[in-house]
C-alpha cells in the first residue's frame, strides 16, 4: 500500500515538475532580450562609454534594443499567467490546447472576482491595504498572489480537465459537453475560488512575508544553508519546487523599485535591471543566485580535471573526452546532471562536499557584495549578460572570478586527495573491463535499489528511434501523457508491465527511471527533438 502510495505520488510531482519547466524554460530568453536591452539602453552607461550618438534616443540600434528591453521585461512582468498556462499544459492529459486556454479564462476570472469584492469592500481606496498586497494583475488590480495565483489556477484547471473533458451532458445540453465543458466549469469554478482567495489569501500573505523576513534575519547562515539545501535536494529532483519561492515570492525578499513593491528575488534583480535609476542590484535578492556562478564556472570545471588528472594512462583519452564535454556544459548552460551524479554514483561523500563547498560559495557571494542575478543557468551566459554588461559598480562581478580561481584549487586539490586516499572508482579508474562513462539519475537511481547498472547504449539510428521508443513504452495506446524536461521524457503510461527497458536502451536512452505509471527516459539535451520526432510518428500511426 505505501510502495503504492509512493509510486502515485511520484506520478504526480513527474508532472507538476514538467508543468513547472514550461513557464520556467521562458526565462533565458526574457532574460537575454532583457539584459542585453536594458543594459545597452542605460544613460549612465551609454554617458561612461560615449556611446550615444550609436545607442542613444532616437538612433535606430537605440530603438531596437529599447524593444528588446520590453519585450524581455514584459514576460517577467507577466509571470503569473504563464505559470497559469504552463501548468495546465504540462499537467493536462488530452486536448492540452483546450486546458491551457481554459487555464487563461480562469486566471482572469479568479483575479476579476477579487478585484470586484475589494472594490465592493471599499479597499482600493488609498491606505485600505497594506503596501504590497495589491498589485496590478493583467490589467486587473487584485491582491498580489505571484506565482501562487497562477499555480493555483494551472493546478486546478489540468485536474477539471482531466476530470471532465469527456462528460457526456443530456441532449438538450450536449452541443456543451466533452471539451467545450471545460472553459465553462472553469469559469464557475473559479469565481468560487475568488471568493475564496478574497478572505484567505491575506492571511497567507502575512505567512510568506513572515518567512520571509526570517529568512532575511537569517544572514549568511541562511544564505549558507540555502545553497547547501539547493544542491542537496537534486537528486530528489525538488529543487525547482526549493527555489521557486525564493526568486518569485515575498520569502525571497521585497523592494521598492520606481514607486513599485516588487516580491521575490528574480523578480527584484529583472525590476532593477529594467529600471533606469538602479545604480547598485540588490544583494539582498541576488544572494539566491550568485553562489551557482563559482560553482558552474570554475569548482565543476575543476573537478572534473581532478578526476581526468586521477584517470590510468590507458584510459585518459576515453574519460578526458567525457569530462571536457560535461565541464564545458556546466560552465556554459549550468547542466551539471552528468557530474554531479558521477559524484553520487561513485562517491557520495564527493556529492556532499559539493553540496557545502556549494553553501559556502552563496554564502560568500553575499558576503562580498556580489550582486549578479540569473535566468536559469548560471553559466557563463548569464555572467556576461547580468554581471559583466551592466557594469562593476553595479554588480561586484570581478568578485566571481577572485572566488572561482579559489574553488579551483579547492575542488581540485580536495578532489584530487579524496579520489586517491579512498581510492573511488571515477571514471578513467574503472577495473578492466568496466565502461569508462559519466554516471546520470537514472544509474544512480538503479544502484541504490540494488541492480545492475548497464553499459552505455549506442545511439540508435534516426529513423529507427521514434518506433523504438513507441514500442519500448508499450505502443501508442498504452501512452497517457508524454512531455520532456531538460534531459529525459517524462511519460504516463496505462500499463506499466507493458514497458520494456531492453528497446529503450536500445533507442538510445541513457536510462530508465520508473515509479508505478510514471516512467523517465533519460535522453540527453537533444531531449525535445526526440519527443517532437516521437509525437510526429505517433500521429502518422494513428492516421
Amino acid at each position: 500500500m505505501a510502495n503504492t502510495a509512493s509510486s502515485r505520488a511520484f506520478g504526480v510531482l513527474q508532472r507538476v515538475g514538467r508543468a513547472f519547466m514550461l513557464p520556467i524554460a521562458l526565462l533565458p530568453v526574457a532574460g537575454l532580450l532583457l539584459g542585453i536591452g536594458s543594459s545597452l539602453t542605460n544613460p549612465s552607461m551609454l554617458s561612461a562609454y560615449g556611446l550615444e550618438k550609436f545607442l542613444g534616443e532616437g538612433t535606430l540600434l537605440g530603438a531596437i534594443l529599447t524593444v528588446m528591453a520590453g519585450v524581455g521585461d514584459i514576460i517577467f512582468a507577466n509571470l503569473p499567467i504563464l505559470f497559469a498556462m504552463g501548468v495546465a499544459l504540462g499537467m493536462a492529459e488530452q486536448e492540452k490546447g483546450t486546458a491551457t486556454l481554459s487555464a487563461a479564462i480562469a486566471f482572469f476570472v479568479m483575479h476579476k472576482t477579487i478585484n470586484i469584492l475589494l472594490s465592493l469592500g471599499g479597499k482600493l481606496e488609498e491606505g485600505a491595504m497594506l503596501e504590497g498586497t495589491l498589485a496590478n494583475v493583467v490589467g486587473i488590480e487584485s491582491l498580489q498572489m505571484g506565482v501562487f495565483g497562477g499555480i493555483i489556477v494551472g493546478l486546478g484547471v489540468a485536474w477539471l480537465h482531466n476530470r471532465f473533458y469527456k462528460i457526456r451532458l443530456p441532449d438538450i445540453l450536449s452541443f456543451f459537453g466533452g471539451t467545450r465543458f471545460i472553459p465553462i466549469i472553469s469559469t464557475l469554478a473559479y469565481i468560487v475560488v475568488g471568493v475564496i482567495m478574497y478572505f484567505l489569501w491575506p492571511y497567507i500573505q502575512q505567512l510568506i512575508f513572515s518567512a520571509g523576513d526570517l529568512v532575511l534575519r537569517s544572514g549568511y547562515a541562511g544564505t549558507l544553508i540555502y545553497g547547501f539545501l539547493e544542491r542537496l535536494l537534486i537528486p530528489f529532483g525538488l529543487h525547482h519546487v526549493f527555489y521557486l519561492p525564493f526568486w518569485q515570492t515575498g520569502v525571497g525578499g521585497s523592494a521598492i523599485i520606481d514607486g513599485t513593491l516588487i516580491y521575490g528575488a528574480q523578480n527584484i534583480f529583472f525590476a532593477e535591471l529594467a529600471s533606469p535609476n538602479t545604480t547598485a542590484f540588490s544583494v539582498s535578492a541576488t544572494r539566491f543566485m550568485s553562489g551557482k556562478f563559482p560553482l558552474m564556472i570554475f569548482g565543476l570545471p575543476a573537478a572534473a580535471l581532478a578526476i581526468y588528472s586521477c584517470a590510468k594512462p590507458e584510459k585518459k583519452k576515453a574519460a578526458g573526452s567525457l569530462l571536457l564535454s560535461a565541464a564545458l556544459t556546466a560552465a556554459l548552460t549550468g547542466i551539471t546532471e552528468p557530474l554531479e551524479f558521477t559524484f553520487l554514483f561513485v562517491a557520495p561523500a564527493l556529492y556532499l562536499i559539493h553540496c557545502v563547498l556549494a553553501g559556502a560559495a552563496y554564502m560568500l557571494m553575499h558576503i562580498l557584495n556580489v550582486g549578479v542575478g540569473m535566468t536559469f543557468s548560471g553559466g557563463l551566459i548569464d555572467l556576461f549578460l547580468f554581471g559583466i554588461l551592466p557594469g562593476q559598480a553595479k554588480t561586484n562581478w570581478l568578485m566571481i572570478p577572485l572566488v572561482g580561481l579559489g574553488y579551483v584549487v579547492v575542488y581540485f586539490f580536495l578532489f584530487r586527495f579524496m579520489i586517491r586516499r579512498f581510492n573511488y572508482a571515477t571514471p578513467g579508474r574503472e577495473a578492466e573491463g568496466v565502461e569508462t562513462k559519466l554516471y546520470r539519475r537514472a544509474d544512480y537511481d538503479r544502484r541504490r535499489k540494488g541492480e545492475e547498472v548497464p553499459a552505455e547504449a549506442a545511439p540508435a539510428p534516426a529513423g529507427s528511434q521514434s518506433a523504438l521508443i513507441l514500442d519500448g513504452l508499450g505502443g501508442k495506446g498504452n501512452i497517457a501523457g508524454l512531455d520532456c524536461c531538460a534531459t529525459r521524457l517524462r511519460v504516463t503510461v496505462l500499463d506499466p508491465t507493458l514497458v520494456d527497458e531492453g528497446l529503450l536502451r536500445e533507442s538510445g536512452a541513457a536510462g530508465v527511471i520508473r515509479r508505478g505509471d510514471g516512467v523517465q527516459v533519460v535522453y540527453g539535451p537533444q531531449v525535445a527533438v526526440i519527443k517532437s520526432e516521437l509525437e510526429e510518428h505517433m500521429a502518422k500511426e494513428g492516421g
